[in-house]
């Protein structure tokens, strides 16, 4: 059985200095995929690049303290791919798959647009540009994992606030539908919701920093692992 990690690092050199990298040690996990590193390859140390046991592969945005991700294994991969070969989200750093075999597993930021209206737009360029490449990796016949911050809670049952958020990014219908074709038409699976088909309180991965949100536990599931079937 595989032990996949998923985190969203909010800075990978803020986390580094809250005790990271030992956390990671500490995991012994077979991946651990990372979500917006906010940091160029010369900003971090080799300990960082490449820490003892570990290979480390990472998509760095164009721009400085911006997006990035990036994964841990200690199993060397037989070949590395950075983005997803649309230019403008590719410039952004959001995408790293590690193939090994028949096996991908995937490390992706996708964007939020919760900054401006322009913001939005681009999150809706995004997604049009990202499902058929997600459908193609499906025909491939490979198996996926892909892990990461989808910026997007599914359904009602995914974030605590739901009427308070249906016109507010990251919860608009038109976000929504696209994970429902990605888990119904196109074939893959939602991890989470299959194990935990009824969770709610327990299932929040992300939490504003507003209104005692976190100790309120006023939060939203926005984080995934998603496979294909036969995973």
């Amino acid at each position: 059985m595989l032990r996949i990690i998923s985190a969203n690092l909010n800075g990978i050199r803020s986390a580094v200095k809250k005790g990271f990298m030992p956390w990671v040690a500490k995991q012994k996990a077979d991946f651990v995929c990372m979500q917006e590193l906010k940091a160029q390859q010369d900003d971090l140390e080799d300990a960082i690049l490449n820490p003892d046991g570990l290979h480390g592969f990472f998509h760095h945005a164009e721009k400085k303290g911006y997006s990035g991700c990036g994964i841990y294994t200690p199993h060397k991969p037989d070949e590395v791919l950075y983005g997803y070969g649309n230019a403008e989200f590719d410039a952004e750093g959001r995408y790293v798959e590690a193939r090994f075999k028949k096996l991908s597993v995937i490390s992706v930021y996708m964007p939020s647009g919760s900054s401006s209206p322009e913001r939005q737009e681009a999150k809706y360029r995004y997604l049009d540009s990202f499902l058929p490449h997600l459908v193609e990796l499906r025909k491939s016949g490979r198996e996926i994992v892909l892990c990461g911050d989808v910026n997007i809670a599914h359904n009602e049952i995914d974030l605590k606030n739901w009427k308070g958020n249906l016109k507010n990014s990251g919860f608009l219908p038109e976000e929504r539908a696209w994970l429902t074709n990605l888990f119904g038409k196109v074939g893959y699976v939602d991890v989470y919701r299959k194990l935990e088909p009824e969770a709610t309180d327990a299932c929040y991965t992300w939490w504003s920093n507003r209104g005692q949100a976190y100790a309120k536990n006023v939060g939203w599931r926005i984080d995934y692992h998603i496979t294909t079937p036969g995973i």
